[in-house]
């Protein structure tokens, strides 16, 4: 079977990647194959990850190249491995419009909260968690969306709700979000989009 080539993108401990090498393990990805995984940072435990499922590695490190350069050897190994569909996992870098203009609805990222609340630029990790319960929302979730060259700003491709519990914390909120939002929308949504560009 034609499986569409994935890179998935990433910048830390990588929970996001093992959301989905579980899931192409159990077949709920089974459109696509992911091939490469890159990293923002040598020190990342996502190539761990990566290197126990026998997944193709590449380092790109973002504090020791200009944007240009950094996005440029990333560019490289998306192509030397023709990438169909980059998975943003965690990934700590906001990319260029010249970058994201490239891979037209081909680039995915998974977001931890319901956009467009709590969304766009600064809001990314445990910021966002903090910020929905000091609005004191009783909802928050995740969201999988296509990237354009607003933070954010693409495409919903899936959305997933969570209760606020009245005790959480913005570590407990995160945690909740990943397991029951983040890991379930994410594989979903890859599988979707793969499937739509081997058709």
């Amino acid at each position: 079977m034609n499986k569409a080539a994935i890179a998935v993108l990433v910048s830390g401990g990588g929970t996001n990647l093992q959301s989905l090498i579980d899931a192409q393990n159990s077949g709920i990805i089974k459109s696509g194959e992911i091939k490469l995984v890159v990293s923002s940072r040598a020190d990342a435990f996502a190539l761990k990850r990566a290197e126990k499922a026998g997944i193709k590695c590449s380092v790109c490190e973002r504090n020791k190249l200009t944007k240009a350069e950094f996005e440029n050897a990333i560019l490289k190994s998306l192509y030397e491995n023709e990438i169909d569909i980059i998975v943003l996992a965690g990934f700590m870098c906001i990319l260029s419009e010249d970058f994201v203009r490239r891979f037209p609805q081909r680039i995915i990222n998974v977001h931890p909260s319901l956009i467009p609340s709590f969304c766009g630029k600064g809001f990314y990790g445990l910021k966002v968690h903090e910020a929905a319960l000091s609005y004191g929302v009783k909802v928050t979730g995740a969201t999988v969306h296509f990237v354009n060259e607003i933070p954010d700003g693409g495409r919903i491709i899936m959305q997933k709700a969570v209760e606020i519990n009245e005790n959480d914390t913005p570590e407990t909120l995160q945690k909740r979000v990943m397991e029951n939002a983040e890991w379930k929308i994410l594989p979903l949504s890859v599988e979707k989009v793969c499937k739509e560009i081997i058709k």
